[in-house]
């Protein structure tokens, strides 16, 4: 049984350790996924599966961020200090 090119995109290892540990149960699952017979509905599986896994990193990435004022609902960018405000 040849692996999906789709699990590679569950590998976790350039992750930072937390983000890691939100990473890894969606590699297990979809590593479990591919005893399944290979066909379409297990390709949805796993890409649906792939969807939560970023979805999931998303959500560990989201910090706490200061209210934007409002004349300026969008953040700027400084071209001249690379800064963004």
């Amino acid at each position: 049984m040849t692996r999906p090119p789709i699990l590679q995109y569950f590998n976790a290892d350039h992750l930072p350790a937390p983000l890691r540990e939100v990473s890894e149960p969606f590699a297990r699952l979809a590593d479990g996924l591919c005893c399944l017979p290979d066909n379409a509905e297990r390709s949805v599986a796993l890409r649906k599966l792939l969807e939560a896994k970023d979805a999931a990193v998303r959500a560990a990435l989201d910090v706490a961020q200061p209210p934007r004022r409002a004349d300026r609902p969008f953040p700027s960018f400084d071209a001249r200090s690379g800064d963004h405000r």
